[in-house]
């Protein structure tokens, strides 16, 4: 994408904040650091000094940029309502267009983008990353976080194209299938077709349904954004879907934003919108609708994870709560500071690894100070990441999506099954 293609961050936005230091214990790289700097306040006194070029966007701006997870915490605590995941997604585009990256760094982030937006890619490497896993390489290859067995069998078998609702239709909703979900974890987009199904809807899965763009809109690579969106909207179109049901955080959060991604391209701004409108994260869709299928119980005590993308970007904390409090027998708890993040944040823990591994520690600490056996998260990267860390202190705690508790609950399955 040219440089004159890419819009800085409009001066209005930056303009809202009033530094009144609100997000300063929201933000998890203060909290790591305690510098200005690398705040959502400090950031944007940044790129106010970058817009009224006072200051050059040179590798120490560009790493204060770099080292912001975009979790998002920051919007739920300003009082003001800035529009701060506005204001990096645009910084970020700027950057990508404007700063020659080291060779290291070009081919880290070619690489990552060159896989994970495509599961197919993704689903070739399979058999690499189960050796890794095995021989326990975690901890010493790029990307560790994200070694875990995966289940090539189950990852290679494509969801129904259209299932049909368990009894009276009420609805015909879509389900994005995902990348990195559909790879990691076919089992959540299984048991998401089969929760949706008992509870009256007719579920479409769009076959030709790719990324929806999140990664490349969160890291700063907007064209290639808009390219993924755009496709993902026409397969939506034709499928003719009352709802689209997505039942990954970060993938959510983008989809929503479509509107404002498209704002400046007519023939596509109403497509985008209508689009939008009809996003729901899984829990929120069956949080307006009235349960059908009778739930079993689970003996069980489960630690809700709040992923940053769900309730700090699209504003969806009690939805998922009320799901899992609709199980008979199941106990759920919150983890202490439960609106920091984990530390996966997308790209995160592969382009700023020692940040990601200090934030993650924190947050595995207070998962263990619930007791829970088992902790119910609505992201994968989360999953993945806590994961990790949990398995190197040695705890025998299980982390399995939301819907997966549901499901178990609704059809008697083994939590995990695919």
């Amino acid at each position: 994408m040219s440089e004159a293609l890419v819009s800085p961050p409009e001066k209005a936005l930056i303009e809202d904040c009033v530094h009144c230091g609100f997000c300063l214990p929201a933000c998890p790289t203060y909290r790591s650091w305690g510098l200005e700097a690398d705040s959502p306040r400090g950031r944007i006194d940044l790129m106010k000094g970058l817009a009224e070029g006072a200051i050059a966007l040179d590798e120490s701006v560009v790493t204060h940029f770099d080292q912001c997870l975009g979790c998002m915490a920051c919007l739920t605590a300003c009082p003001s309502g800035v529009r701060y995941d506005l204001l990096i997604e645009s910084t970020r585009a700027q950057i990508e267009t404007q700063v020659k990256r080291s060779p290291f760094e070009r081919a880290l982030r070619a690489m990552i983008f060159a896989i994970f937006p495509y599961p197919q890619r993704l689903l070739r490497l399979a058999p690499l990353m189960n050796l890794a896993t095995a021989l326990r390489l975690q901890r010493v290859v790029p990307g560790g976080a994200l070694l875990q067995k995966i289940d090539i069998r189950a990852a290679s078998r494509p969801l129904p194209e259209c299932t049909s609702a368990q009894g009276p239709a009420r609805a015909r909703v879509g389900l994005l299938a995902g990348c990195v979900q559909r790879v990691m974890f076919p089992g959540v987009n299984a048991a998401t077709v089969r929760v949706l199904s008992a509870e009256g809807c007719d579920v479409i899965v769009p076959e030709r349904a790719g990324c929806c763009g999140a990664l490349s809109l969160h890291s700063g690579r907007a064209a290639e954004a808009k390219a993924f969106a755009r496709a993902l909207i026409v397969q939506f179109e034709d499928a003719q879907v009352d709802a689209v049901i997505v039942n990954v955080a970060g993938c959510g959060s983008a989809m929503k934003q479509y509107a404002e991604l498209f704002a400046d391209e007519p023939e596509w701004a109403a497509r985008a919108r209508a689009f939008s409108a009809k996003v729901r994260d899984v829990s929120e869709f069956l949080a307006d609708i009235e349960p059908r299928a009778e739930r079993k119980p689970i003996e069980a005590t489960v630690a809700y994870h709040d992923a940053c993308h769900l309730a700090h970007a699209q504003r969806v904390r009690q939805e998922p709560r009320d799901l899992l409090c609709g199980i008979p027998g199941l106990k759920l708890v919150e983890i202490p500071d439960g609106d920091q993040c984990c530390g996966s944040a997308g790209t995160y823990n592969l382009l700023e690894p020692a940040s990601a591994r200090e934030i993650g520690l924190r947050k595995v600490a207070n998962v263990l100070a619930t007791g829970a056996g088992i902790v119910a998260s609505g992201n994968p990267g989360c999953s993945m990441q806590m994961q990790a860390l949990l398995r190197e202190r040695g705890a025998n705690v299980q982390i399995v999506h939301p819907i997966e508790l549901v499901d178990a609950a609704i059809n008697g399955r083994r939590i995990g099954q695919p």
